[in-house]
């Protein structure tokens, strides 16, 4: 039974996993206060000394901004801070899990699946906001004829009836492939830990604790790395 368990049977009533996501977005709202008070009183232009939660995120910010760069667009900035809280919230949330007697939000489908919602709206408003009723034509299969008529150019797309309701269910479909690819490694790389963790005390626990650390980031990075393509391709003009 880890804390929140704990306070969940005990203290409080509420499901384990909404006490587990509120510490994790209050880590969240803490790093990110420790880090533009360091900002403040550093004048925001030398970095601190030594290894710091400042320097460390500075790292994390500028990587994470250039491929946000990369892969949305000029605009990226407009879209980084979403990008960045999911990023952030992940990997805090899969660490959790390192840490003997806690056990982080991401253990639980229902977190993974509300991050991949929050994604795929955000894509699809991006989408419509910068295409207006355009957008649908990025479900609608490419232009095969593109008649002039009336001194207008139309964009006739043949396939439409069949690429329509596909592409609707692999859009739809994204929201399980992100909740679930999050969640199933997060659920093995937990359990491969615990194992040995009870098998064998020291050493060997400590290499997969560190593998741990690997996955948890690249987990975090793979989830905040898809809403960046999902919402580069919606800012992409439909062809």
């Amino acid at each position: 039974m880890n804390v929140f368990e704990y306070i969940q049977h005990n203290v409080l009533h509420v499901p384990w996993v909404v006490l587990s996501a509120l510490f994790a977005g209050l880590l969240v709202l803490m790093t990110g206060m420790r880090v533009k008070s360091a900002i403040t009183n550093g004048g925001g232009v030398l970095p601190d000394e030594g290894f710091t939660i400042r320097n460390a995120m500075e790292v994390v910010v500028e990587q994470l901004s250039d491929l946000a760069k990369m892969t949305i667009g000029d605009d990226y900035r407009r879209y980084f801070p979403i990008v960045g809280t999911i990023f952030l919230f992940v990997l805090i949330s899969n660490c959790m899990s390192l840490v003997p007697g806690l056990l982080g939000s991401t253990s639980d489908f229902n977190t993974t699946l509300a991050w991949a919602i929050i994604s795929f709206l955000v894509y699809n408003f991006v989408g419509l906001r910068a295409h207006g009723w355009k957008y649908i034509y990025h479900l609608m299969g490419p232009t095969l004829w593109t008649p002039t008529i009336g001194g207008k150019t139309w964009h006739v797309r043949v396939l439409a009836p069949f690429f329509l309701p596909l592409e609707l269910v692999l859009h739809l479909a994204r929201i399980l492939t992100l909740s679930i690819r999050l969640v199933a490694n997060m659920f093995a790389d937990h359990l491969v830990v615990t194992t040995w963790l009870g098998m064998i005390p020291v050493i060997v626990p400590a290499i997969f604790l560190g593998l741990g650390l690997l996955v948890s980031f690249l987990q975090a990075a793979v989830f905040s790395l898809l809403t960046m393509i999902y919402i580069g391709e919606a800012l992409e003009e439909s062809h």
